[in-house]
């Protein structure tokens, strides 16, 4: 690793190193993210970027999918947490977005105190779905699994017109109103996935007959004029590693302007790795980059805002020790 040592990477997450004795067996990995870029087909690069310094005080990860392995290695959900505990990430939340990874998030949270969870059908997978007919059997599935108790949230669910054309967009607009009518009638949170589809979010959400107590915009990508929106409507807004990127000055003053009592922070691992390390893996355990980020766009102490991003959490997702 050029400018970086072996050791300073957690030790479940060294291709090096042999298996730890300890918190060896527990549910690993479904999915295997791409090993290059998804804009240019570049190949990436796979090692894990080393640890950051430990934060002052603890925070939780609000976004997270530990279904997904990436890099050279596997690493299961308590050596996940356990690297992400050693820099004060002291919770996830495991976010499942298809039938499996849904599944295996309802087996995670129960096997993993410092996990709790969130199911959906992605929008993506959405639009497919509704072309083959399993969207609605897959969605009776997913509320009953959103029944679970260590199941805090509905999502990630929304809009995605990056990826979805147009024979799409009726489809993922249908499945996202079930996710929300799901969210209302279960009181859990709503995770959404919003990409290239601002307004259109924005507008099923206001037309609504009820909303959850909490949405939140997972990955926030907008602008000041959509924080401003989230501000006015209670939304919460979790900015992850993008915050980060050079050219995201939009996405930083949105970050600035966020009421504090409407933020989150998140890595969407194993994608979305923060500056400067982008493009490479992800872990709970970089959460802290973002975290340090967003201090400095607001002008404010790490500790200031580690301790304001705990509280957010804890209200919206409740108590990780609660069955």
């Amino acid at each position: 690793m050029t400018n970086e040592s072996i050791d300073q990477v957690p030790a479940a997450y060294r291709p090096t190193e042999d298996p730890e004795p300890a918190n060896t067996s527990g549910p690993t990995a479904l999915h295997q993210r791409s090993s290059r870029e998804e804009k240019t087909g570049r190949s990436r690069r796979l090692e894990y970027p080393p640890a950051p310094q430990p934060l002052v005080g603890p925070i939780i990860d609000n976004h997270t999918h530990l279904d997904f392995r990436d890099g050279l290695v596997e690493v299961n959900v308590h050596q996940a947490m356990d690297a992400a505990e050693q820099v004060g990430v002291i919770g996830a939340i495991q976010v499942g977005c298809n039938l499996e990874a849904a599944r295996f998030t309802v087996e995670a949270v129960e096997a993993e105190h410092r996990l709790l969870g969130a199911v959906a059908i992605h929008p993506n997978d959405a639009a497919r779905m509704a072309q083959r007919g399993e969207l609605d059997d897959a969605l009776d599935e997913i509320f009953t699994l959103a029944n679970h108790p260590r199941i805090r949230a509905v999502g990630e669910t929304g809009l995605d017109y990056f990826r979805t054309g147009p024979d799409g967009i009726d489809a993922q607009k249908y499945s996202f109103r079930r996710h929300l009518d799901m969210a209302v009638r279960l009181d859990k949170a709503l995770q959404i996935h919003d990409r290239d589809a601002h307004d259109d979010v924005v507008e099923i959400l206001d037309q609504a007959d009820q909303l959850p107590r909490h949405v939140v915009f997972h990955c926030f990508s907008g602008d000041a004029s959509l924080a401003r929106i989230c501000n006015d409507r209670g939304w919460m807004m979790s900015f992850a590693g993008p915050v980060s990127f050079k050219a995201n000055d939009a996405l930083r003053e949105a970050a600035r302007i966020a009421r504090p009592e409407l933020m989150l922070v998140e890595t969407d691992a194993p994608f979305l790795t923060p500056h400067p390390y982008r493009g490479r893996p992800n872990a709970p355990y970089l959460t802290p980059l973002t975290l340090r980020t967003l201090a400095s766009v607001r002008g404010i102490s790490e500790e200031a805002m580690a301790q304001t991003v705990l509280e957010n959490t804890l209200r919206v997702y409740g108590a990780f020790d609660a069955s």
